[in-house]
């Protein structure tokens, strides 16, 4: 998942380096998402480091963030705010908590956890596409079959208005590549293909890209997921 901001840099030098995402169980239709008032049902917060590679910066896994870790960060926010204009994806600027707010964004780092959750075998996930509202998710296929070098799965069926757009697949601890497999299985289908290999190596993953259309294999330059605003 790579971060999209509208903050601009500080005479401090101020670096992005964390990340806190907040979670909650589904919302009832006249709850307000944004409302500073005690949301219904199970909250959940983690924190993430924010890891700067190449290209935009990308939310690593992250942890469950403690009380102690929130205070910490209220009592720091609180020491270094100064007078100035904000952003209006700002929600509430105050001494002890500067809050904002970015749209629903995909998460290649989800992807990668349920990839090594696989390991040694391989494993997958499709994202797929909403028509009317633009909005992107994740699906993962039922297994039926899975080894270090083989895997048989059921593609989801999908409800009306929803297709598929990227088909992800592992190749374990082994490189990333196209098999002669995946050429057979793509040979007909219009979508991107990523393959991603090495999740076990200390400077992993590995990851190779194409667009498949009608037959003809298009390498990509980069990730999907590093550009596109629906699914940084």
């Amino acid at each position: 998942m790579t971060i999209a901001t509208r903050f601009e840099p500080t005479d401090g030098g101020l670096v992005l380096t964390n990340a806190i995402l907040l979670y909650r169980t589904a919302m009832r239709a006249d709850d307000d998402r944004y409302a500073m008032t005690v949301p219904r049902g199970d909250t959940f917060a983690s924190i993430h480091a924010v890891e700067h590679g190449e290209g935009q910066p990308t939310i690593a896994a992250g942890t469950p963030l403690t009380r102690a870790q929130l205070r910490q960060w209220t009592e720091a926010l609180g020491r270094t705010a100064v007078p100035e204009i904000l952003p209006d994806n700002v929600l509430v600027a105050h001494p002890d908590v500067l809050a904002w707010w970015t749209p629903a964004k995909m998460r290649i780092a989800e992807i990668l956890t349920h990839l090594r959750a696989a390991l040694p075998n391989e494993a997958a996930a499709f994202v797929i596409w909403n028509e009317a509202t633009g909005d992107f998710a994740i699906r993962y296929p039922a297994i039926d079959q899975a080894t270090p070098s083989r895997l048989v799965y059921r593609t989801p069926a999908l409800p009306a208005g929803w297709h598929l757009v990227c088909d992800i697949h592992s190749h374990g601890r082994a490189s990333a590549f196209f098999s002669a497999t995946d050429d057979a299985d793509d040979a007909h289908a219009t979508k991107i293909a990523i393959v991603f290999g090495n999740l076990a190596a200390p400077d992993g993953p590995t990851m190779a890209t194409r667009l498949c259309a009608g037959g003809m294999f298009l390498p990509l330059p980069r990730s999907p997921f590093a550009g596109d605003h629906h699914a940084e």
